[in-house]
């Protein structure tokens, strides 16, 4: 293993749920670069793919189910509440 390889920063697979990697994406697009980034993030299952194009689709999953999430609670307990208001016989 040669001293680059010892230096260089840790390989990272990106979590749409880590806050931190959040934050380093967006320092990524703000300044349009990696350099500021402790780790360098990689693409586990995607062979091939652009590193940017699959972060930004796992932050749109993130946030899409992060929405929807809350309306479909709100949607079972409102439905809860129109049950019970059955008449008894």
């Amino acid at each position: 293993m040669s001293k680059l390889e010892f230096y260089a920063r840790p390989l990272v697979a990106f979590d749409p749920n880590n806050k931190d990697h959040r934050r380093w994406y967006y320092e990524f697009i703000e300044y349009g670069g990696w350099g500021k980034c402790p780790v360098r993030f990689i693409c586990p299952n995607e062979s091939g793919s652009d590193l940017v194009k699959m972060i930004t689709r796992l932050l749109v999953e993130h946030y899409i189910q992060k929405e929807f999430e809350s309306s479909k609670k709100e949607v079972v307990q409102k439905t809860k509440k129109t049950v019970d208001r059955r008449p008894k016989r």
